[in-house]
Order: C-alpha cells, then sequence, then structure tokens
C-alpha cells in the first residue's frame, strides 16, 4: 500500500464514521453469537447429563423396590412351606401321621445302592511322590539347570 491509498482510506473513514462504528458492532454481534452456541452446546450436555443421572437414580431405586418385593415373597414362601404350616395343612385335608406298623418296604431286584464318591475308602498312601508325574516335581532350580546342560551340550 502506498500513502496515497492508506490517505484515501483515512478520508473515508473521516467522512463516514459510521464505518467503524458498524465493524465494532459487527464483531461484538459476532462474539455474542460465538457465546451463545458455545452456551446452548454446554446446556444441551450438561441437560442431558442430569436427564440420564435421574434415570440411573430412578433404575436404582426400582432395582432396589423390587429385591425388597423379592425378599418379601421368599420370606412368605418360607412361612408356607415351615414344617408347622406343611403338617397343618395336610391335616386339614385329611392327611394324618404315620404309624411305624403301617410302613411297606419294596424289594426291587435288581436295585444297587450307590455310594458317593466322598464316601468311598482310598487310601490316603495312594497319593505319594511316586504316582504325581516327575514334571510337577522338579523345581524350577532343576528345571533352569536341566535347560542350561541340554544347551550347553546342543541338546534342544
Amino acid at each position: 500500500m502506498n500513502i496515497q491509498n492508506v490517505d484515501h482510506l483515512v478520508h473515508a473513514y473521516k467522512i463516514a464514521p459510521w464505518r467503524i462504528q458498524r465493524q465494532w458492532i459487527g464483531n461484538a454481534l459476532l462474539v455474542v453469537v460465538v457465546l451463545a452456541m458455545v452456551a446452548t452446546i454446554y446446556l444441551d450436555v450438561t441437560s442431558q447429563a442430569a436427564i440420564t443421572g435421574r434415570e440411573i437414580q430412578d433404575l436404582t431405586v426400582s432395582i432396589s423396590d423390587n429385591q425388597q418385593v423379592s425378599a418379601d415373597l421368599q420370606t412368605k414362601l418360607a412361612l408356607l412351606t415351615s414344617a408347622r404350616v406343611m403338617e397343618q395343612r395336610a391335616l386339614e385335608i385329611g392327611f394324618r401321621p404315620m404309624k411305624s406298623e403301617e410302613t411297606e418296604y419294596l424289594v426291587v431286584p435288581g436295585y444297587l445302592i450307590l455310594e458317593p464318591d466322598i464316601l468311598s475308602s482310598v487310601p490316603l498312601l495312594q497319593l505319594s511322590a511316586l504316582t504325581i508325574p516327575p514334571e510337577y516335581n522338579e523345581s524350577l532350580l532343576d528345571w533352569m539347570d536341566k535347560k542350561i546342560i541340554n544347551s550347553v551340550r546342543g541338546i534342544q
């Protein structure tokens, strides 16, 4: 730019000072619009977080209520199936306690009573170091010694 152009701009602003005011107002409006956009985005994110937090609180309360109802139902079931109540209900519908002379045993040919494995008698001496594979008996140092000796000898 040369001096003549600068003088022309200064002269133009002296004749119409409203141009400078218009630029300042435009810049101020631009700043206000940008701030309004940032505030809008901030409010949107904040409101979504608040709504989600409230939904989580509602679901937590719902879970707690359902756990309480479940516990109440389990208590009622335990009461209804207790020995005293079951005996009373059985007597009301015509059942009576059994007498020992009324007991009949039925023999079923070929039926074998299976004993659980837990109660079977396994001698504890069978689980000795001889029945455990040698890989599980060697220590880390023994294993490293074997590897080093084999690598020195060229054996993989």
